[in-house]
């Protein structure tokens, strides 16, 4: 390898997944190391060590290192944050304990809502007052707010929110009392939410503000602390961190507002699955990321994953919509649920099998890993079906116990008056039908159907799952790539900076000030530029993508629109009617639009991304042909011999019909019969469903 190779980091919640790629000519070398949940980066720089020394890899050659992390995300789930207090108006301290007054199961007479992350004696009242146009009708008491301020840090607060009625509209008090706040005290960590989600709504932009507050002490110590790690490792290369849209930050933005960050996991295995589709000369994907804890799914179309601005974060039913605190950034759009290798199945109290979302981690793992795991998972009926190889697990570098597995599974079929084999692929049929059953709903709210898209796997639990999601969804195609275990974190390494900014323009579309809105769009294209621009990313090729979120009057939501290049109320009203009927497949007659808010994203190529990829022997150079062993296939009539081939040992253009596993040291791809197979050109393994 030669010099200024990227190096990518994914701490999991089962595997910490490390890749170094040259590239000038494409290679890569893939480590996976079991995560420690009591310290994250030990299991980091453990994999790290392992990695460089089997690829012969010098640490002085790395020129930027790409980072995911689960940290701030596990830190709102824990409620381990640091000490936070809240300023805001008078009269509107109980914001964050009023949330939206919606109940997200209506039957339910003991719904548990998500705590707010200030307490109400941190909550304190500033005495100030805006209009919704920003006009002020009340000076800020600055005197005041530095009173309240200094006995939230007598008490112990070390990082304070500031989040003002109608700060979107007008940041001025915000500011004002900010500056005067660290002058007074200068150790505080602060939070603007005119900064973070200068949006309308109180309530998600209050707690916006708040997440910031609550995880930024510990990100500011948790990267400085991986920067000092990565020079001590003689590592030269600067820290770049994964951001929850899909593109990278330098370490200075993600410190400012590390809420950005909060699924930036997830969201790489999004940009994975685009970047690998494209490559594969895919333009609609589905993209399927299914590790140990967790499985993702993530729509891409032409190209790119979808965005959307918001979602929920440390939810109180982890996979129900509303039970969760809303953060108002912009993000990756996917769907979570609770299946992966990991999770455990059990007998439920109306005697069914029940799967997840419970997992076992990584500690102490599924019974087979032998870390005193005595519950079954998807990963021990996996094995126990034929579909993983005991002796090849994580290209043998791990030891399996494959019989401690059959057992623990055996037990839990008793109880359900199943056979072993039975229960083993019942639980493998729940987690798939969990999967495509959240699939279909997503697909469905973008008016589409499954038929219209490849399954793109990715992640070390995807590709053994992927064929069988793709017969309930009636997908034709699924689609392995190369180094699909650790696809996420080679998502990383492609991804381009990026950086969203908004601001509130709330007026009817017929009253627009239209030279107003191109000076807004200048101030949030100048402030992204500057942050793009401090990555080192080439600006020479970048993409601004102008927006807005849109509504007719009187509705309570809106649509992102994408503008049109010249601003006209007859273009934009073209546009935004266009993107209305996709969604909703008509337009209200009579009805008048109007805008709230104007959206910027600013993207660029990093130094060393994109390319090709290359896996050591991925192509042919030796037998592909490994042997066979019986693999469960129901459709079949149960266990079939099936062919096991070497995946990098498989030539470009090789054809081959299913059934067939493919095995490579990061994850196998398993294939049903009747499929017509072919290994692409990038290397990727596309496996077509016959009539």
């Amino acid at each position: 390898m030669t010099v200024s190779l990227s190096l990518g980091i994914d701490i999991g919640g089962t595997f910490t997944d490390l890749v170094v790629l040259d590239p000038a000519d494409g290679r890569a070398v893939i480590w996976k190391e079991s995560t420690t949940p009591d310290d994250p980066s030990r299991g980091a720089i453990t994999g790290l060590k392992k990695l460089l020394e089997k690829g012969g890899i010098a640490p002085s050659s790395i020129g930027r290192v790409v980072h995911a992390t689960t940290l701030f995300t596990n830190a709102l789930i824990e409620r381990k944050g640091a000490a936070t207090g809240l300023l805001t108006t008078d009269g509107f301290t109980d914001v964050l304990e009023i949330a939206r007054e919606r109940k997200y199961e209506l039957y339910d007479l003991f719904l548990d809502m998500p705590a707010p992350l200030v307490p109400r004696p941190w909550r304190r009242p500033a005495f100030e007052r805006l209009g919704p146009d920003g006009s002020i009708e009340k000076p800020l008491d600055v005197e005041a707010a530095l009173r309240e301020v200094e006995s939230l840090v007598a008490e112990g607060v070390t990082s304070l929110a500031i989040c003002f009625l109608h700060a979107y509209a007008n940041p001025v008090h915000e500011r004002l009392a900010a500056d005067a706040i660290a002058k007074r005290f200068p150790s505080l960590s602060l939070s603007l939410s005119s900064d973070l989600a200068p949006e309308i709504r109180e309530y998600p932009r209050m707690v916006t503000a708040a997440a910031n507050a609550y995880v930024r002490p510990i990100a500011e110590t948790y990267l400085d602390t991986l920067e000092a790690a990565l020079k001590g490792a003689g590592i030269p290369g600067g820290l770049f961190l994964m951001l929850s849209n899909g593109g990278l930050t330098h370490v200075a933005e993600a410190k400012r507002a590390p809420v950005q960050l909060l699924e930036s996991g997830p969201a790489a295995g999004a940009l994975a699955g685009a970047w690998f589709g494209r490559h594969a000369g895919l333009d609609r994907v589905l993209a399927f990321d299914m590790g140990g804890t967790t499985a993702k799914l993530a729509l891409v179309d032409d190209g790119d994953p979808l965005v959307a601005w918001g979602f929920e974060a440390a939810r109180t039913k982890r996979f129900l919509r509303g039970s969760g605190l809303p953060i108002q950034i912009a993000t990756v759009e996917l769907i979570e649920i609770g299946a992966g290798g990991g999770s455990i199945a059990r007998r439920s109290e109306l005697g069914t099998l029940h799967v997840g979302p419970e997992s076992a981690g990584a500690q102490p793992g599924p019974v087979c890993y032998g870390r005193g795991g005595a519950e079954p998972t998807v990963t021990d009926s996996d094995l126990a079906l034929g579909y993983l190889n005991a002796d090849f697990f994580l290209g043998g570098t791990m030891t399996i116990d494959a019989a401690e597995a059959r057992a623990a599974l055996g037990g839990l079929a008793g109880t359900l008056g199943l056979d072993a084999t039975r229960g083993a692929f019942g639980i493998h049929d729940v987690v798939n039908e969990n999967m495509a059953g959240a699939a279909r709903v997503a697909i469905a709210e973008r008016g589409r159907v499954p038929q219209d898209y490849a399954l793109l796997a990715t992640g070390g639990a995807a590709p053994v799952h992927a064929w069988h999601v793709g017969t309930k969804l009636g997908v034709t195609r699924v689609v392995c790539p190369p180094g699909a275990g650790a696809g996420s974190t080679i998502g990383m390494l492609m991804a381009p900076a990026r950086i969203d900014r908004v601001a509130s323009f709330n007026t009817r579309l017929n009253q627009a000030d239209w030279a107003a809105a191109e000076t807004l769009f200048a101030a949030l294209e100048a402030d992204a530029l500057a942050v793009v621009q401090a990555t080192g990313a080439d600006l020479s090729r970048r993409e601004v993508r102008r927006l807005a979120d849109m509504r007719y009057v009187g509705q309570g939501s809106e649509i992102t629109v994408a503008l049109p290049e010249v601003l006209t109320e007859a273009a934009v009203l073209a546009a935004f009617e266009a993107a209305y009927r996709v969604l909703f497949g008509r337009t209200p007659p009579g009805a008048a639009a109007q805008f709230v808010a104007l959206r910027l994203s600013v993207s660029a190529p990093m130094p060393g991304a994109g390319g090709m990829l290359r896996l050591d022997g991925l192509g042919g150079g030796s037998a592909a042909l490994k042997g066979q062993r019986s693999v469960h296939f129901p459709d079949a009539g149960g266990a079939v011999p099936t062919p096991v081939y070497d995946r990098y040992a498989l030539p470009i253009g090789t054809t081959l019909e299913g059934p067939a596993v493919f095995e490579e040291n990061e994850s196998t791809f398993i294939v049903g019969p009747g499929a017509r197979i072919a290994v692409l050109p990038d290397g990727s393994i596309l496996a077509e469903r016959t009539p």
